[in-house]
Order: C-alpha cells, then sequence, then structure tokens
C-alpha cells in the first residue's frame, strides 16, 4: 500500500466523522448531483438533537453554489412532486432526529460555481437557532442510491433568479 492510497483512505474516513455543536450531531451526510454539468446539487444528512429543547436548522451556506436553500418535496395533489423553498427551516425534536433525504428534506445548491464530482468534499456551514454554526466538511457521492426507493430526480426544475 502506497503513502497515497493510506494518507486518501485516512482522510476518506475522517470525512464521514459526524460533526458536533452543542447538543446537535450530524451524520451520514453526502452530496450529489444529477450529472457533471448539472447546476444544482443536494445535500443529505441525519440531524440529531441530545438536547433537552427542540432546536431548528434555518440556513445552510457554502461557496459551491450561487444559493444554498433548504428545499422539501411536497405534492401538487396531481401526483407531480416539486421541490419548494422552507424558509422556516427544519425542526430537529429534543432527543429526536431529523433526516435530510432524498425526496424529502434537503439542502439545496443552485447555480453551481463547478462540477460536483465523486469523492470531492465540500465545505458547508449548517445554522442552528440554539445550536448556532456547525461546519461540516460533506463527501460528494454520485454512486449512493437511496433507501427504500427509486431515485431523486426532482433537481431538474429550479430556476434561478
Amino acid at each position: 500500500m502506497s503513502f497515497k492510497s493510506l494518507f486518501l483512505g485516512s482522510a476518506a474516513a475522517f470525512l464521514t466523522l459526524p460533526a458536533f455543536a452543542g447538543d446537535i450531531t450530524v451524520t451520514d451526510a453526502y452530496a450529489r448531483a444529477a450529472s457533471p454539468v448539472a447546476k444544482t446539487g443536494a445535500a443529505f444528512m441525519v440531524i440529531e438533537n441530545a438536547g433537552p429543547e427542540e432546536d431548528r436548522l434555518i440556513e445552510a451556506r457554502s461557496d459551491i453554489a450561487v444559493r444554498v436553500e433548504l428545499h422539501t418535496h411536497l405534492s401538487d395533489g396531481n401526483g407531480v412532486m416539486r421541490m419548494i423553498e422552507v424558509k422556516d427551516g427544519f425542526a430537529v425534536p429534543a432527543g429526536g432526529k431529523h433526516m435530510l433525504q432524498r425526496g424529502g428534506d434537503h439542502v439545496m445548491f443552485m447555480g453551481l460555481n463547478g462540477p460536483l464530482e465523486d469523492g470531492d468534499s465540500i465545505a458547508v456551514t449548517l445554522v442552528f437557532e440554539r445550536a448556532g454554526e456547525v461546519e461540516v466538511e460533506i463527501p460528494v457521492d454520485l454512486k449512493r442510491m437511496p433507501k427504500g426507493h427509486g431515485g431523486h430526480g426532482g433537481h431538474h426544475g429550479h430556476k434561478m433568479n
């Protein structure tokens, strides 16, 4: 095994470690884009709150895109899922967790400054009402499939204002 292989393997293991701030822990984070030329991407993760009070993810920031927003999927009543910005953020219950996952709540990157390449990592700052800022290094995993369903596919309809 070469030094480079050992270093890269160690770096990959480091990127998968949880991020902590106060009572908040972020685990199982990954980011992806639909294709190398996509102008949008998304990040998914599990946010756990070990504290005695609810917290709320209210903002996400990153230099990888022109805009970073908190999004969810909603049905329009005709069987079409649409993504919308969630300006109030996502509640993380006391002693519980909130999953940001494909087909549901997620961090949306709009107007990517470059491609999201498999194996890279991106720096994202998550902002919580109580815990404050949590710095997360999120690995880009273009091969990862969602658990239990067939794919995300909804990032095609975003338009930049």
